[in-house]
């Protein structure tokens, strides 16, 4: 599977953004996905997280605490793409988001097979 995230961008605080992630492959609907991000001097974390399709109605979506509330994971297997809405953005999003693949939702990096080469998001005050 190989991704391509994009959507990212300069935006002043409490604006919003949508990142998206395309993904290669045929097998799209069998993995799990999830974005983590990067701000300048950390570690890569956790941001959220969506199940594989099931075939039921909704997802199993998870978020970081730090987004909970103003992010929204989704995704379009028709289109192969996920997506991460980003509402009432803060300084402190500001990071490289990068969108990830596995074989099931987890908020650890080496539950992911697959990565994307990420979106720059700043947020300015």
């Amino acid at each position: 599977v190989q991704l391509q995230a994009s959507g990212g961008g300069l935006v002043q605080a409490g604006r919003s953004l949508r990142l998206s992630c395309a993904a290669s492959g045929r097998t799209f609907n069998s993995y799990a996905m999830g974005w983590f991000r990067q701000a300048p001097g950390k570690e890569r974390e956790f941001v959220s997280s969506i199940n594989w399709w099931s075939g039921a109605t909704t997802y199993s979506v998870n978020y970081a605490e730090s987004v909970k509330g103003r992010f929204t994971i989704s995704r379009d297997n028709a289109k192969r793409t996920v997506y991460l809405q980003m509402n009432s953005l803060k300084p402190e999003d500001t990071a490289i988001y990068y969108c990830s693949a596995g074989p099931w939702t987890a908020s650890t990096e080496r539950d992911y097979n697959y990565w994307g080469q990420g979106t720059q998001v700043t947020v300015s005050s």
